[in-house]
């Protein structure tokens, strides 16, 4: 006890003189704040956008991870529609609105017997819930109930609950489901695939709004008016879109949070850049979002969009041939009309009537030539940009049509020719177009023209890297006193004020575009909507690529536009009417509004979905396909069945499988 009591009598002192040395260094601090303040003052204006900075960085990563999180974590469960049922070989589940049979790898019903074509027919439902049968075998005819089924360009050929398909000699009975089927279908569909309300994500993007709002107004305070005004209106839309879509029964909300995201981003480039216009460019939003859901809504009657799949391509040429009579030229390009002193760019408007035309039914994907007309549209396309000298958005058309006739055709040996085709074009084009040899021959040494043709990327690169991870603050850059800063440049406006964090959020917006019509394509109800939110993902995902490496000197500047980011009206409207090519796409039970909430089933299906099945003592292939172990007197009996069918009038043919 002495000893402890001494230990403690010594460090005393010690611990007094430690903390009198620590209080006066203390003082001594404050005294130098206090007298650099002084000397210093500092509005509380600055202390805000200093501590906003981290903030936003903060906000903007929780809504990207939310929508994600909330992307992966619901699973579209796979739908069932009907049966095919062979006492022979099984029972086969259809699981699409359109799909394939035959005994091919790639089809979605594979019966591996050797009398059956590669690829036999195709089944095709509508939103009315009737059924058809196309042809698609050059071996063997397909027969409903012992009559040939329709092949070809027609509608086909009925097929209703209980009819005899006969398949390369091969009997299959087609059920189609009941009502009772369908509401548990349905039930499991909500349980497993309903996303979580957005609530929480729309309240972040809110604040963030807010938070944006307040800071451009101690930056720009001469501009407080058009800055109130611009996201008043993206507010106000957002909210409206969101209430009422809700209160229609849609829950799936994950697309457009991330466009209202970067639409955020839009305005407050905007307000930066030309504060004037901030209540045009929040009218183009409002527009855009407006034609997202009326094309999505229209998407939702497929046979209505199959008919009008020509009038779609006649609008294509029709916008290039008005942008070639009445184009003004703009940069080196003439993409621009004046339309009642509103600028246009009929280009833009393109993009979206060329892949309504583009994408196909899974009837015209087995047709002959089903790529030529489509071709020849696409060889139109590229040669009036020519013409105009638009170059990168004719690389995004030509990316655009190498993956529609990709998906169309699967040939690689006909688009390899074409591609070989094009960089022989290109080669012409730089010869005899000096204005694009120009920006191919600075491509990788901007530096060394810092002061002429490299002087935009220059510029760009220099403001990015001043702007760190967190950026100077909204409306503190200098880049938008460059040419293009807000279109061409905008991805170092958003380095330099927002931070290189918040740029590169606002480039996997679009990376999460590509990973939300991943999933949903793999449900796809049908080819058609399938190829077009692919399409138009490739489309936002090229011309992103485009525009930010252009920017940076990675890629040839280009001249293309970021996508909801950059500013312009036209180009805002065409992003948000291609995403909803993706919303289409979107079967996830009440997840989209271009999804009809019920789909309706035909009168002639029994009341009990088991009656069927109880008269026959069904069994059921592995994993879906029929069993290669088939006992000789299965085989004889399918064998005699299809010699039986042949001389009743099936048409046989020696042409080699498809």
């Amino acid at each position: 006890m002495e000893s402890i009591q001494q230990y403690i009598s010594d460090i005393l002192p010690q611990l007094g003189s430690i903390i009198g040395q620590f209080l006066s260094q203390a003082a001594g601090m404050i005294s130098y704040a206090f007298s650099w303040l002084h000397d210093n003052p500092v509005s509380a204006g600055a202390v805000y956008t200093q501590v906003i900075r981290w903030i936003m960085p903060l906000l903007a990563l929780h809504i990207l991870i939310s929508v994600l999180r909330e992307m992966l974590r619901v699973r579209n469960p796979k739908e069932t529609w009907g049966y095919l049922y062979s006492k022979d070989l099984g029972r086969f589940p259809i699981n699409h609105w359109e799909c394939t049979v035959g005994r091919a790898r790639h089809c979605d019903i594979t019966v591996k017997f050797a009398t059956i074509s590669k690829t036999q027919c195709a089944l095709m439902r509508n939103d009315s819930g009737q059924w058809f049968v196309h042809d698609l075998s050059g071996r063997s005819s397909t027969l409903i109930n012992g009559k040939e089924a329709e092949s070809g360009k027609g509608t086909g050929t009925e097929l209703h609950h209980g009819d005899t398909v006969s398949i390369g000699g091969v009997d299959f009975i087609f059920e189609s489901i009941t009502k009772q089927e369908m509401e548990i279908q349905q039930q499991k569909r909500i349980r497993k695939s309903s996303p979580l309300p957005p609530w929480a994500a729309f309240i972040t993007l809110t604040v963030f709004q807010f938070l944006t709002v307040i800071e451009l107004s101690i930056t720009r305070p001469d501009n407080i008016n058009d800055i109130l005004s611009g996201f008043g209106l993206l507010c106000t839309v957002m909210w409206g879109y969101v209430i009422f879509t809700r209160a229609a029964g849609q829950r799936g909300f994950e697309p457009e949070i991330l466009a209202f995201f970067a639409c955020t981003l839009n305005l407050a480039v905007t307000a930066t850049s030309s504060p004037s216009i901030m209540l045009k460019q929040a009218i183009a939003i409002t527009i855009g979002v407006a034609g997202f859901m009326i094309l999505g809504v229209y998407l939702r009657d497929l046979k209505r969009v199959v008919k009008t799949r020509k009038f779609m391509a006649a609008a294509t040429i029709a916008l290039f041939m008005v942008n070639i009579l009445f184009g003004k030229l703009l940069y080196g390009a003439r993409n621009w009309i004046n339309v009642m002193g509103v600028s246009v760019q009929p280009s833009e408007l393109a993009k979206i009537c060329f892949i309504f035309a583009g994408a196909a039914t899974l009837d015209r994907l087995f047709a002959k030539r089903n790529l030529f007309g489509f071709m020849c549209l696409s060889g139109f396309c590229l040669l009036a940009l020519a013409v105009t000298g638009d170059f990168g958005t004719a690389a995004i058309f030509f990316v655009v049509f190498l993956v529609i006739a990709f998906m169309r055709s699967g040939d690689f040996a006909t688009l390899s020719l074409i591609c070989g085709a094009t960089v022989g074009a290109i080669f012409m084009i730089i010869r005899f177009k000096p204005y694009i040899a120009a920006r191919f021959s600075v491509w990788g040494h901007v530096w060394e023209n810092a002061s002429g043709a490299g002087y935009q990327q220059v510029r760009t690169m220099s403001a990015s890297a001043s702007g760190g991870l967190i950026g100077v603050g909204a409306g503190n850059g200098w880049l938008h006193n460059v040419a293009a800063s807000n279109t061409d440049l905008v991805f170092g406006i958003l380095c330099e004020e927002w931070g290189l964090i918040i740029a590169l959020l606002a480039v996997a917006i679009i990376v999460v575009f590509s990973v939300f019509a991943f999933r949903v394509v793999q449900t796809g109800r049908s080819s058609y909507y399938t190829i077009a939110a692919c399409s138009a993902t490739s489309l936002l995902v090229f011309q992103t690529i485009l525009n930010v490496f252009g920017s940076v000197d990675i890629l040839p500047l280009t001249g293309v536009t970021f996508p909801f980011v950059s500013c312009g009206g036209t180009s805002m409207i065409a992003s948000w009417c291609l995403l909803s090519y993706l919303k289409a796409a979107d079967t996830r039970q009440n997840a989209s509004f271009a999804v009809r909430k019920k789909n309706q089933l035909t009168d002639d299906v029994p009341e009990d979905p088991l009656a069927l099945i109880r008269k026959t003592s069904l069994r059921k292939p592995a994993r879906g396909r029929a069993r290669d172990d088939n006992s000789s007197a299965d085989k004889k009996k399918i064998i005699d069945n299809k010699n039986r069918t042949n001389e009743s009038g099936t048409k046989a043919k020696d042409q080699s499988d498809e």
